[in-house]
């Protein structure tokens, strides 16, 4: 039997049904695991995804865009190709993406992971035949503490920046991390207030039935004193900018999977990090290939040569795929 999938410059295509997963380039038909953009793309012709992703596809990616969606578990065909969208766990409305045909399964896993964040879902072991993976942090060196701990620390450290008078502002992807601080910070400490690019993703995710609690808007022309304090949440592109100069005294801290890596964390100035990633680490990664009881493992995006060696030995038909997407830092 044919791969139901093939890896082209295009991106993951099925041949049998005739469409992309995640395209790096416009095509015809475009089914989306989730809305990062290093997997949801403008100008293919029509798209399909899970209807949990309507409303923030639509503001990544247009209006007018022709899409289509799924619930979760939902079936239908493409060509014969029997397709069905699954909890990742990765953030809000990301999804795993199985394919039937003739009885051979294959899933797609996307980005995910298998910790309960109470906010994104939680990951849904799905069996098949040939399991395709990422491996951003498929190195044991990258092993994830509860996020209750974390949130104790983020907690914390906001506690100590409010006693000293300053503002507290956290860096964050708009989309996925940012919601994930929103729903696990305790907020009895003082109010949260979000960058304008945060505000948008929150106004679309709650449009498709996401609950959050209450945030604040960002206007640093306005009050400045509002702010000493309280904490703001920001994508990284704000950070080095006037507009955060506007909150001083501030401390800021970045949260990523990324700051595991000393190097790393010294590299990007993040004056505080926490550990925080929306991927999975690498018992996360190794509990999640063997809950799908896939006997081949395609492993794509991250630590591919490694990961996939790794995995051989461990007894798996594993095997590498050229990486398609964009490196996100989440």
């Amino acid at each position: 039997m044919k791969d139901l999938c093939v890896f082209t410059e295009n991106g993951i295509y099925c041949p049998i049904g005739d469409f992309y997963i995640d395209p790096i380039k416009p095509v015809d038909k475009a089914i989306i695991t989730h809305a990062h953009a290093d997997h949801a793309r403008s100008g293919s012709k029509k798209y399909l995804s899970n209807s949990l992703n309507y409303n923030i596809l639509r503001l990544r990616l247009g209006r007018d865009i022709d899409l289509s969606t799924m619930i979760y578990g939902e079936q239908k065909q493409l060509n014969g190709v029997k397709i069905s969208f699954h909890p990742a766990g990765h953030i809000w409305g990301s999804s795993q993406i199985r394919l039937e045909h003739r009885g051979e399964v294959w899933v797609v896993g996307g980005d995910y992971k298998v910790e309960d964040d109470g906010f994104s879902g939680v990951f849904e072991p799905v069996n098949c035949h040939t399991f395709i993976t990422e491996s951003t942090f498929a190195l044991p060196v990258f092993s994830w503490k509860p996020q209750l701990e974390v949130f104790n620390d983020i907690n914390n450290w906001w506690l100590k920046n409010q006693d000293e008078g300053k503002v507290s502002i956290l860096c964050a992807y708009s989309l996925g991390k940012a919601q994930r601080l929103i729903a696990n910070i305790d907020q009895t400490i003082g109010n949260v207030f979000v960058h304008g690019a945060i505000q948008n993703v929150n106004e679309a995710l709650i449009a498709s039935g996401a609950v959050l609690p209450k945030t604040f808007y960002v206007e640093p022309e306005k009050n400045k004193n509002q702010y000493m304090g309280q904490l703001i949440i920001a994508p990284s592109s704000a950070i080095g900018t006037s507009w955060v100069r506007k909150f001083k005294p501030f401390e800021i801290a970045t949260v990523s999977g990324w700051m595991q890596i000393r190097g790393i964390k010294q590299r990007r100035n993040a004056g505080h990090g926490f550990v925080l990633s929306d991927h999975a680490d690498w018992k996360g990664l190794n509990k999640a290939i063997k809950s799908t009881k896939a006997e081949r493992i395609i492993v794509n995006h991250g630590y591919t040569d490694i990961y996939s060696r790794w995995l051989m030995e461990q007894g798996y038909q594993a095997q590498t795929a050229e990486s398609l997407f964009l490196p996100m830092q989440y």
